[in-house]
């Protein structure tokens, strides 16, 4: 039987697809940061956005869709407020530099956002969340991208998937965290499922036409989360990233702009300061007391355990870092192929 699976330590996998997007052209220090948003996903157990992005984000350099050199330009009217120019930058690149500058405003004002236009997919977006909680602070991040999904009453995809990522950080825990997406399951899954040869669950996707479907191979797009909550969410959040930051997306694509469907996402990023609404000493104790109120209620089944949003991949992170990081066979593949035609050594 083939195998599945490569394990790779969590180091050697960090410092391999460093290695392969230096070779793409792309600056050591931006390739250190795309390689820590991928690997921290792999790590997390979030595989569809991480070591299985990699060949696509070589892709999109190779084929210019996101700068290898990126020129990022920050632009500010008020103190607490800023806006990223990403001239599209691979968004771990983007997002991670609009979050630090979110953390920063925020220590200063209590308040730090950040809007980000003009950037190429941000990844796994509990990462920029939870760069902000590591600084004791609330992140809370939305993203709008390309349509893809789709919206009650419309024929083919609508809307995106726009993600959401909420970090509240506790002490003595790890922070709660939630990072979710407006659909019912995200493409990169749906490709999980296909190239596993499984079935995909009922309501999370459809066909082209917007047929629902169980199958993989002819699903085409996610159903909304929820149906109509999803859908309206999605919406909101292209208001809130790409409308807000003078980008809009949805309207371009749906239009007559010729530059319409070229591949670009926006973001909006949040960082509060617990300090600016109370006692901060205290709100870490009472995020955890929260928590541990939750977990210590009357479970409904015995041998299940109550876990709170981001402790389940917070223990599996544990876990890959101490035994290594599990990768697709054809994921790794894949990554071979790159490396042979970048000039990069494989890892053993």
């Amino acid at each position: 039987m083939p195998q599945q699976k490569v394990l790779v330590p969590a180091a050697e996998l960090r410092a391999f697809t460093t290695a392969l997007f230096t070779a793409a052209g792309v600056r050591a220090e931006h390739a250190a940061t795309i390689a820590d948003v991928l690997t921290w996903a792999s790590l997390r157990g979030v595989d569809s956005h991480g070591a299985s992005r990699v060949p696509r984000y070589l892709e999109l350099l190779d084929s210019g869709e996101a700068g290898k050199e990126p020129s990022l330009s920050f632009g500010s009217t008020s103190p607490a407020v800023a806006v990223l120019d990403a001239g599209r930058a691979p968004g771990p690149i983007a997002l991670t530099a609009a979050a630090d500058e979110a953390i920063s405003r925020a220590r200063a004002n209590g308040i730090g956002a950040v809007g980000v236009r003009r950037t190429v997919h941000t990844g796994a977006i509990g990462y920029y969340t939870s760069r902000i909680a590591d600084a004791n602070l609330i992140g809370v991040v939305f993203v709008a991208g390309m349509p893809q999904m789709s919206y009650p009453g419309v024929k083919g995809a609508a809307v995106a998937t726009s993600p959401l990522s909420i970090a509240v950080p506790a002490s003595g825990r790890p922070p709660a965290l939630l990072d979710m997406a407006t659909a019912g399951i995200a493409l990169g899954k749906i490709a999980q499922y296909r190239n596993a040869g499984r079935q995909l669950p009922e309501g999370t996707a459809a066909t082209a036409d917007g047929t629902p479907t169980t199958d993989p191979d002819l699903a085409k797009m996610p159903l909304p989360l929820g149906g109509v909550k999803g859908a309206g969410m999605s919406l909101v959040f292209e208001l809130l990233t790409s409308v807000l930051v003078g980008a809009p997306i949805l309207s371009s694509f749906h239009g007559d702009d010729p530059q319409g469907r070229v591949h670009r996402q926006n973001a909006l990023i949040l960082a509060l300061d617990p300090a600016a609404f109370g006692d901060a000493d205290a709100f870490g104790p009472a995020v955890a007391a929260t928590l541990e109120t939750l977990k210590g209620l009357t479970r409904a089944d015995e041998d299940s355990e109550i876990r709170y949003p981001g402790e389940g991949s917070a223990a599996v992170a544990e876990k890959r870092a101490a035994d290594g990081v599990p990768v697709a066979a054809k994921v790794w593949a894949e990554l071979r192929v790159a490396a042979e035609k970048l000039g990069v050594p494989v890892p053993a």
